[in-house]
């Protein structure tokens, strides 16, 4: 199933529940200087969280474009993304535990056709401030999910709050079984061996969290997440989000272009290069602060990869274009916004390149008062602070010139 098929899914089936549909915020938040991007599929809905009354009613769906940038440097495994896309349903003071469970189970196994035995869950464990989530763990078993597939955790796993302070409360998470064997005879969700990987979030928000603890909130509502990329890759049973048609165009062009082969660069490439035009496309511009230095490290870092692979870069202006044509469907503000997503992407890539020349000079030149192999930080900050160099750079050229002289020996 296309990822676009499941957020239609979604969607509809919560519309059909007396969900209003409402539109994705941007990326680049409105009215909030707290935060560089928009992170969350709540975020946009704090106020209506908090009782003001929204526009649409009670009942909400969505998808939200998300991008974090805590992950940007794990980029190139497996599994990580800056951007990536949330749905979300909310209830502000409507349904709470129980139907929003029963909701979730049958979107799962009806209409993603998910097998009931395949899903594993967690529930808030209680301490201090909250009780042990009984009720979901009741919930859940009427719906289907037998007591031995009920897991029990604490803050750290089943609760969530967006920052230090605001709304929040305890959360149930839902997990798919892939199949894999389990990593000891205690293998439960909480393990990272790959068995279990979490596909949705339902958080019941019904506390408010300040310097002084934990109050109620006036109304209780629920607010959850189910990541587009990671359940489209389970549904097609793919072993990693870069297989996925997402990126699956992008990916074969580059491996066709490349003359040095590394998986890991063209997951970094297919990936900057997708976060990226999303950002220009809702108006971000690259610069050496806040956003824009994201926006700038994002593409600078995709070039350094496309070097890496030995593609000339002028093959930058194909690889949008086949982006633009993949997902178009998903994200029409692309196809709108090319051309000035094309120029700021050249744009930053010429910039990059005049850095590069300037600080690979200044780099042999230091190199050669250097007789300890090591690099000092001052020279490292020198060539950040002066030449926009990033220090990443500085350590693969490092890297180089080592190998290069140790050839030299032998």
């Amino acid at each position: 199933m296309k990822a676009i098929e499941i957020r239609n899914k979604y969607l509809n089936y919560f519309k059909n529940h007396g969900h209003s549909i409402i539109p994705s915020a941007p990326l680049i938040p409105e009215n909030d200087p707290s935060v560089l991007f928009t992170t969350a599929g709540m975020q946009p809905l704090v106020p209506y969280l908090l009782g003001e009354k929204h526009p649409e009613g009670t009942r909400l769906t969505d998808y939200q474009k998300c991008l974090r940038t805590n992950d940007i440097d794990e980029v190139g495994d497996n599994r990580h993304l800056t951007y990536f896309e949330m749905l979300g349903n909310w209830s502000l003071g409507d349904y709470f535990k129980e139907e929003s469970i029963k909701m979730s189970f049958e979107f799962l196994t009806k209409e993603l056709g998910i097998p009931a035995e395949k899903l594993s869950v967690t529930c808030f464990a209680g301490d201090k401030d909250c009780p042990r989530d009984e009720v979901s763990a009741e919930s859940w078993k009427r719906a289907g999910i037998p007591e031995e597939r009920i897991y029990f955790y604490g803050k750290d796993d089943n609760w969530w709050i967006a920052g230090e302070e605001g709304p929040c409360g305890p959360d149930t998470e839902m997990f798919y079984d892939t199949g894999k064997p389990p990593c000891s005879k205690d293998c439960q969700p909480s393990c990272n061996c790959g068995k279990y990987v979490e596909i949705w979030n339902n958080v019941f928000m019904e506390y408010f969290k300040n310097k002084d603890g934990y109050s109620k909130l006036a109304k209780k509502n629920v607010d959850t997440g189910l990541g587009l990329e990671r359940m489209a890759m389970l549904l097609q049973g793919k072993e990693t989000p870069f297989d996925t048609e997402i990126f699956r165009p992008v990916m074969e062009k580059l491996e066709e272009l490349q003359k040095e082969d590394y998986i890991e660069s063209r997951r970094i490439i297919a990936e900057h290069l997708r976060s990226s035009m999303m950002i220009i496309a809702d108006g971000g511009r690259p610069s050496n602060i806040d956003r824009g230095y994201v926006l700038r490290r994002l593409i600078r870092r995709m070039i350094r990869h496309l070097n890496k692979l030995q593609i000339d870069l002028e093959e930058l202006s194909t690889l949008i274009d086949i982006n633009v044509d993949n997902l178009k469907e998903m994200y029409p503000e692309l196809e709108k916004n090319k051309e000035i997503i094309k120029s700021t992407i050249i744009e930053e890539k010429n910039k990059f390149i005049k850095t590069l020349l300037h600080g690979e000079r200044e780099f042999e030149k230091q190199i050669k008062n250097i007789t300890n192999g090591k690099i000092p930080g001052e020279v490292v900050f020198k060539l950040y602070d002066t030449y926009g160099f990033p220090p990443e750079v500085t350590k693969d050229l490092a890297r180089r010139t080592w190998i290069r002289s140790r050839c030299r020996k032998i």
